[in-house]
């Protein structure tokens, strides 16, 4: 008698190696969306993020129409997923807290073979803020990009007055690194930059797991060797 071959492994990680990558953080989990997860990634793109519009901390993708919001969504993600490789690239992972989607956080570096700085931004719906994940979520990625990557530095910025976005990173270790001015959407913004290194970095309480950081993906990132 023949026996029954067994589960097919998963064979988009061989063809598009981010697919493969995961972190676990406590009661979270990051991961590169794929498409079965856009469609609760577009009603996602419905929920508030923000509790006052009218705010200068409003990212200016949100700030249009929820469908067009949607759409150019969408186009993102499909975008990201044609641009990485070892000279630029930016891995945007879905948040998943219980197996249910409930932000983003990217992780993006440009010649990083050669400069070894990454930088970061993040969102959560504003049912899910204030609940620690923030902190957690971007801990989870500089322990990716220090630990596995071989990072020197890591940069982030928010909107002058973004009190919450200061404090996650605070928490990490972060420390300011001078101010930008960017137009957006018509308006002039202020940005706090903040950087860190690795031996200013403030870790997790809790174990951070990464898996699927083979060699082909290694390579495409410029993190080789």
């Amino acid at each position: 008698m023949t026996a029954l071959p067994g589960p097919l492994a998963d064979p988009l990680p061989d063809l598009y190696p981010p697919f493969g990558l995961r972190i676990t953080a406590g009661p979270l989990t990051l991961r590169p969306l794929r498409d079965e997860d856009l469609p609760e990634y577009a009603a996602l793109m419905h929920r508030p993020i923000f509790a006052d519009m009218d705010s200068d901390q409003v990212f200016p993708w949100y700030d249009v129409d929820p469908d067009e919001r949607v759409a150019r969504s969408l186009q993102f993600q499909w975008q990201l997923r044609s641009k990485v490789g070892p000279t630029d690239w930016n891995l945007s992972f879905g948040i998943f807290h219980q197996e249910r989607l409930i932000g983003m956080q990217d992780l993006g570096a440009s010649h990083f073979a050669v400069r070894r700085v990454v930088g970061s931004g993040s969102w959560l719906t504003l049912d899910e803020q204030g609940k620690g994940h923030g902190t957690l979520m971007r801990q989870a990625v500089l322990v990716l990009a220090f630990d596995h990557l071989g990072a020197q530095r890591a940069e982030t910025s928010a909107v002058v007055g973004n009190a919450a976005s200061y404090g996650v990173s605070r928490s990490c270790g972060y420390r300011e690194d001078g101010q930008l001015v960017v137009e957006e959407n018509g308006r002039a913004k202020t940005l706090q930059r903040f950087s860190l290194t690795p031996e200013q970095f403030r870790r997790p309480d809790v174990a951070v797991e990464v898996e699927g950081l083979t060699g082909a993906l290694r390579g495409l990132l410029g993190a080789g060797g």
